[in-house]
């Protein structure tokens, strides 16, 4: 997965790069009010994609492993509105304990 850092940066950077480029190329013409919604929610999109394909995926296959009860773990800290800190330090806890078990 050493990829997968790289290719957040670059998906990050290609989506405002998309989206600066759009609203170049449209010059003074209005956007519509919900494609301009949309466009601001493609990044937060594409790394909750980029989430679920590092969590579950292992070169082709579908793998539930330690990472995925992290990522339970972390869902739960947001669920019940913990800080930034609070749901990374509940997970890597969670992530880190399951593979201790196994």
């Amino acid at each position: 997965m050493k990829w997968s850092w790289s290719a957040l940066a670059g998906l990050a950077v290609g989506s405002y790069v998309l989206k600066a480029l759009g609203l170049v190329l449209l010059g003074e013409r209005q956007v519509p009010a919900r494609v301009e919604e949309l466009l601001g929610l493609l990044p937060a999109a594409l790394f909750g994609a980029l989430i679920v394909v590092s969590t579950f995926a292992d070169e082709r296959a579908l793998v539930i492993d330690a990472r995925a009860a992290g990522l339970a773990a972390a869902a739960v800290a947001v669920w019940r509105r913990a800080g930034v800190v609070v749901v990374v330090v509940a997970a890597a806890a969670t992530t880190a304990a399951v593979r201790a078990i196994s």
